[in-house]
């Protein structure tokens, strides 16, 4: 089954998120060579897909676990929420609609 994980940011993540990205994104890549993933992408801080020093608000995955428990366990072992990116991580389960 597929499931969201919007994650929300901490105020001036952007010195965070730099140090703990490298893991973040090779993490990503791993799922998406499974053909797990779906979509990943941060969510600008600003109207701009370059938000500069404005940095970012949050992110969003869509991807596929077994189970609630997995997703959320797999969004727990994120390297940004480690680095204190993240003030928290909304887990739910996502049906898709379109594109088909």
């Amino acid at each position: 089954m597929l499931y969201s994980i919007f994650a929300y940011d901490v105020e001036n993540s952007l010195p965070l998120r730099a140090t703990a990205r490298p893991e973040h994104i090779a993490r990503l890549q791993e799922m998406e060579a499974s053909g797990r993933l779906i979509l990943a992408g941060p969510n600008p801080a600003i109207d701009s897909n370059d938000p500069g020093e404005a940095g970012f608000s949050g992110s969003l995955i869509v991807a596929e676990f077994e189970s609630l428990e997995a997703a959320k366990a797999w969004a727990d072992a994120d390297p940004y929420v480690a680095a204190g990116v993240y003030d928290h991580v909304d887990v739910k389960p996502f049906k898709m609609v379109l594109p088909k």
